[in-house]
């Protein structure tokens, strides 16, 4: 495993559209943890830790969300991996 961390800003129609909620079910899936929150300038920003491969699949899917959900722009900083966070949560 190669752990890795990503910060992620996700713009379009994200918000509204469940895209945290299909965010966190993702992750579970993924087995990577992190957050996801709605920022008020209207995107939604994520940073997802675990190993690499998974956290590149979270990246992709980011790039198109759930269903409703009209994603334009996806913009990825990669940082250290610091562990942080025991699961995946939404942050209010």
């Amino acid at each position: 495993m190669t752990p890795s961390r990503a910060y992620v800003l996700i713009s379009g129609r994200v918000q509204g559209v469940m895209f945290r909620e299909s965010t966190r079910q993702e992750a579970q899936k993924a087995g990577v943890t992190g957050m996801v929150r709605n920022i008020p300038d209207g995107r939604v920003e994520a940073i997802f830790e675990g190993d690499r491969a998974a956290v590149l699949r979270m990246i992709e899917w980011c790039k198109h969300g759930p269903p409703a959900a009209r994603v334009e722009d996806v913009q990825v900083l990669w940082e250290p991996y610091r562990g942080d966070f025991p699961n995946f949560r939404i942050i209010a």
